[in-house]
């Protein structure tokens, strides 16, 4: 079965390009959003202990990224007006192309029947606002070659991708809405 959630848009792109800034920024204006799975089990993980790590154990964490990342989209499908979600199940299979995992045909079938808002945020890398913490490890190089494997991701499964400007979260979020509005007309 093929599941269907014009409501809810992905915003997506490398680590540490200004998503979730973007996304609190959208919620004063009274949008919700599904926040970043991946960055939530890190957090568990870190807490509680356990392998699901990308350090420790990738394949595993990608695994239970999908499984995460389903949920969400279950849990905030049918959206009844526009809201968000911080990364999309295809971000799952961008992750297991750049780790180079073997087995990726599940996680297609995931992208394949989990469809959202047709139309999809990119958030480019960004170095001048780019910065590690506890969950993000990755050096600005990786940032980039990330996101160029989520735009190939999210246009190998048929989502039409709009670039953020580099301004600042105000006038993304502006950005965006802008474009909410255009897709009404």
């Amino acid at each position: 079965m093929k599941y269907e959630n014009p409501n809810l848009f992905v915003i997506t792109g490398g680590p540490g390009s200004g998503k979730t800034t973007v996304l609190l920024e959208l919620k004063k204006y009274g949008f919700q959003f599904a926040p970043e799975v991946a960055r939530e089990i890190i957090q568990e993980r870190v807490q509680r202990g356990g392998k699901a790590l990308p350090s420790e154990d990738p394949e595993l964490y990608t695994r239970l990224m999908l499984e995460r990342s389903i949920e969400s989209y279950r849990q905030h499908t049918p959206a009844q007006r526009p809201m968000f979600s911080d990364r999309g199940i295809p971000d799952t299979l961008g992750y297991a192309r750049l780790i180079g995992l073997s087995d990726e045909h599940f996680i297609q079938e995931a992208c394949r029947r989990y469809r959202y808002s047709a139309r999809v945020f990119l958030a480019p890398a960004w170095e001048d606002i780019y910065e590690t913490d506890s969950e993000r490890k990755q050096d600005f190089e990786e940032a980039e070659r990330t996101c160029r494997q989520i735009k190939e991701v999210y246009e190998e499964c048929g989502y039409e991708l709009v670039e953020l400007p580099r301004l600042s979260p105000q006038a993304r979020a502006a950005f965006i809405l802008d474009h909410l509005s255009a897709m009404k007309r």
